[in-house]
């Protein structure tokens, strides 16, 4: 029986350079050039020469049909840690981890044992920057800060008009008058007090990225796409002249935002909501036409409902009639005023009926009957 297999085999480990992912099996293989077997000159062995070394997952991947992260993480450039599964034949390199570290070097697309993808003047693509390998968003030091943040910072959009309510010269008595004063919000400031080591960040090569930031009193969950989108919940103490944020969720969407659902949908606000709409705003109630879905709106006691058109005209149609009901007064101020009815009209009044018409009080009939 050959005694020539892993587990008997004297351990052979090794440390080296990521210089190709694009494994022909899409198997998350990664060619190695290994520090001591290999040469660094890519001409007597070129990075298309080099062995395939596959990777070892943690036990949250499963490794098999597709559950669990792909192995598809590590880039050109990185270096990592492995072993030789076949001993001392050193054909079959396994990766067992990555090695972050301080780089002191850009890389040099020429020379061996460093990413051979070039961004300019044969400088690698990676390392992107000087410095600590650990995410700047993981570190946050204040004279290393990520672009993100500055991104997050400068796209903040403030002065954000709410509706307002005011028709006061209409009225003979501007006492009587309803008004909602003119209000603005700003958006949420983006808050970063992450300390290292709590916040945990992941960041794809284009620049999406999610933090799950433990940091004492200021824990955050934050979810950012390259393009600008995001969402964030945010818990932040106060004091210091800032304001608490406990619990705080802030959506952000740089482009179009599709929502659909199958079945029901429920929503309560505690407290206030202010919507503005910079285009055109359609409801459409009732799409299936199917008997007794009413759009109903009910106002609690002591509040009104305002409605302001600033230049153009209230309309109304409804095929089946309009019904208006007030237990107090019913008061019309307009311009002029002209009332078409197709067919009849009819006036009851219980009480005292008054028309004071400064202007001369026409009435045309055929016959005109007066009672």
């Amino acid at each position: 029986m050959s005694e020539s297999f892993i587990g008997v085999t004297q351990f052979i480990w090794f440390v080296g350079v990521v210089e190709s992912r694009d494994d022909p099996l899409k198997a998350g293989r990664l060619q190695v050039r290994i520090l001591g077997h290999h040469t660094p000159n890519k001409v007597d062995l070129p990075t298309a020469d080099l062995q395939w070394a596959s990777p070892v997952l943690s036990l949250t991947d499963g490794g098999i049909s597709g559950i669990g992260n792909s192995p598809t993480w590590v880039p050109e450039g990185t270096h990592v840690m492995g072993y030789f599964r076949d001993g001392m034949d050193r054909q079959e390199p396994v990766i067992l981890g990555v090695l972050p570290g301080i780089v002191e070097e850009l890389g040099n697309t020429n020379v061996g044992f460093y990413d051979p993808n070039a961004i300019t003047d044969n400088i690698s693509k990676y390392p992107k920057r000087l410095g600590s390998d650990v995410n700047q968003l993981a570190r946050n030091d204040s004279d290393d800060q990520h672009t993100h943040t500055t991104i997050k910072t400068q796209s903040r959009i403030r002065g954000i008009a709410v509706a307002s309510f005011g028709v006061g010269e209409l009225f003979p008595n501007p006492e009587l008058s309803p008004s909602v004063a003119a209000d603005t919000w700003d958006e949420p400031e983006y808050t970063h007090n992450s300390k290292y080591p709590f916040n945990h960040v992941m960041e794809t090569e284009s620049g999406h990225i999610t933090e799950f930031d433990d940091t004492p009193d200021y824990e955050r969950i934050h979810l950012y796409h390259r393009a600008g989108t995001s969402i964030e919940m945010i818990n932040t103490p106060g004091g210091d002249g800032q304001q608490s944020r406990l619990g705080e969720r802030v959506d952000k969407t740089v482009g179009d935002y599709y929502s659909s659902k199958d079945k029901n949908s429920q929503e309560i606000i505690q407290f206030h909501k202010d919507e503005t709409v910079g285009g055109h705003y359609k409801l459409l109630v009732n799409q299936q036409g199917l008997p007794n879905q009413h759009f109903t709106i009910q106002v609690g006691a002591g509040s009104n409902i305002n409605l302001q058109i600033d230049s153009g005209s209230l309309n109304l149609f409804a095929t089946a009639g309009i019904q208006m009901f007030t237990a107090g007064d019913f008061n019309l101020t307009c311009a002029n005023y002209e009332l078409n009815a197709l067919g009849n009209k009819t006036e009851n009044v219980s009480g005292v009926y008054t028309e004071n018409v400064l202007g001369a009080n026409i009435k045309r009939g055929n016959p005109l009957k007066l009672n």
